[in-house]
Formats: C-alpha cells, structure tokens, sequence
C-alpha cells in the first residue's frame, strides 16, 4: 500500500471509529428490536405487513382494505418501563406505536398509543386504542383520574401550541419518535419535541406492562415505515411469558416449559416437564434472577431451585440446584405458541 492510500486508509478508520464510538454512547443499554431484513419476532396480516427498503412497511390500498385497525406485534418480551426509540414515515391515513398492550386476537389489540398520522392534529398524543380514548392531545401535560368509576383527563399544563409542534414534524420524511414509560409516566417526542406528557392515576385503566405493536388504521389507502426500532429496559428486562428450557446433566437433557409472570421483582408462574404441572415462586433482581419448583418423581420430593442472569428478551441462562445434591446447567428461549422468539444476539 503507498503512503497516499495509507493515510486515506487511516483517515477512514479514524472517522469510521470516531462516529461508531459517539453512536455506542448515544445508544449504550439499548437492544434492536429489528434486523432491518425480515420480520422475525414479529407477527401480523402478512396482507398488509411486509419488509421494503430495509423498514417494517404496512400497506392498504382500496384492492386491498383493513377492515379493522390491525397490528404487528412484537412478541419478542413484554415492556413495562423502557425508552422507546424508531424512525417512522407515513403517506396517507393514521399509524401508531402500541405499547403496554394487550393482544385480543386476530392482530387486535388494546393499549396506551403514540399517535402518527399524514394529517395535521394527532401525531404525537397519547391515545388509549380500545380503551379511553384520548389521555393527552399535542401540546397537552395531563394527569388521568377515576372519578366514580369514569376516567377523568385534567391538563394541568402546556408543552407548547400545537401549531408549533406540528411545524417540526416532516411530511413524507422520516421522523424521529421516541416513547419514554417509567411506573405511570408517560413521554412523547417527535423529533427532539416533546409532543405530550401524561399521568396515568386511573387505576381501574392503567397497564403496568404488556406488548409492543405497530398499527395500521382502518380508512384510507396508506403506506407507514419503521425502522432503527430500539429499547432501553429502564428496570432490567420483563421476563413474563413462555419460555423452553433446555437442561443439561451428566445423565442426559430435559426440557422442561415456564410460563413466567413477573410483576416487579416478585416472579410467579407454571412449570411443565419431568416433575408434571407446578407452581413456580421466584425474584428478579436486575438482571439476576430465581426460581423454585418443588415436584415428585418416583415417590421422592424434588426441590428445584434455578438460578440465572438475563441476556435477553429472548435468551436466558444459568444453573439448576436439585435437591442441593447435583446441579446441571441450562439455557432457555422465549417462545409464542409454536414460534421459537429467535434472531436476537445473545
């Protein structure tokens, strides 16, 4: 190599590494949520959802309606408190980011919603899809109440005229979104603005946890894109739903199935495998956690106490103490139904 295409090589390395560096520190604690390819984790109406230009895409057309507001859903955790960050562009109709969500079926779901549209009025309020309606409209600080069994919404303060707001969001561009959820706190900002800040009090409404989707509005014809769709878990990662151990022992494998809900650090749920169907009592602590099953085999008690750190939404790991007279060490994937949750590094 001559000096020339030396240096022009060290020059390269030097801002490559610099712009790699600042953007680690940017993005330090936050997990991909997509592989810009495909949709793995996700699941939605292969009708309306695909991957196009390295983005999730939903389209409708008149050939080809929604009937009904639908969803892709993320089933790859469940979210409570995090920092939610993605890049959206809309043409035509209304979208939105669904999170702490409940899935009814048939890629419907329920739940607090960062609104984006290609209108001019909704895009960044807080709307409760299948549920309250709407918490905060743009520009709006609100506390939520119940009042004799009825939501009562309060604004209690102003982030700025809606106009004004508006003014920064891009039209047929792409847009910065970001959701920020900590306990019933809830912040939305589109491209560096804050476009609206909610207090959910209602206790009888509000959701403590649940699923991420991407909604696609019944209507008009519309075309919306994510992309660079990230997670910063702000209290370690929710390990609530199904899970398929493998163990490994000297005296061969099992594979035993978890059905997990955590709320907090407390840790409940169901095991399913070489000792029948159990009750499942543990903590988490960050991103620590454990767990004890007590079976029966072969007229003997088992006392199963697992122990194991969290990598993942999706991945987990660690060590089996039986009956504190051998160990064996197991690792565990996240599953819905029959899908394995996978193409997330560990």
């Amino acid at each position: 190599m001559n000096t020339l295409l030396r240096k022009i090589f060290l020059l390269l390395s030097f801002i490559i590494g610099t712009a790699i560096g600042d953007r680690y520190q940017q993005e330090e604690g936050f997990i991909s949520l997509f592989d810009g390819e495909t949709l793995k984790a996700w699941e939605g109406n292969p009708k309306f959802w695909s991957v196009q230009e390295g983005a999730i895409t939903g389209i409708t057309t008149k050939e080809n309606p929604v009937e009904e507001n639908t969803f892709l859903i993320w089933r790859g955790g469940v979210v409570d408190n995090f920092e939610l960050r993605l890049k959206v562009k809309i043409a035509g109709g209304n979208s939105g980011i669904q999170y702490r969500s409940e899935d009814h079926g048939n890629w419907v779901m329920s739940g607090y919603q960062g609104d984006f549209e290609y209108g001019t009025a909704f895009s960044g309020i807080l709307y409760h899809e299948k549920g309250r309606g709407i918490l905060a409209r743009r520009g709006e600080k609100t506390v939520v109440t119940n009042e004799g069994g009825k939501h009562k919404v309060s604004v209690v303060g102003s982030l700025g005229d809606t106009d004004v707001i508006q003014a920064v969001i891009k039209q047929d561009q792409w847009n910065d979104y970001k959701v920020i959820a900590r306990g019933y706190e809830f912040t939305h900002v589109i491209n560096g603005r804050v476009t609206a800040e909610v207090t959910d009090l209602d206790k009888k409404g509000r959701k403590p946890s649940g699923l991420l989707g991407l909604q696609l509005h019944a209507g008009p014809p519309m075309r919306v894109q994510f992309k660079d769709i990230r997670i910063k878990p702000l209290d370690g990662i929710n390990i609530s739903g199904k899970w398929r151990f493998l163990v490994e022992t000297d005296q061969g494998t099992g594979e035993p199935e978890f059905d997990l809900k955590q709320d907090g650090e407390t840790l409940t749920g169901t095991y399913s495998g070489l000792f029948g169907t159990q009750p499942v009592k543990g903590i988490v602590k960050g991103n620590r956690f454990s767990m004890t099953v007590e079976g029966n085999y072969d007229g003997q008690v088992i006392v199963s106490i697992y122990e194991g750190k969290i990598v993942g939404f999706e991945y987990m790991k660690g060590s089996v103490d039986f009956n504190e007279q051998f160990k064996a060490t197991w690792t565990a994937r996240k599953y819905w139904g029959a899908l394995l949750v996978l193409g997330f590094g560990k």
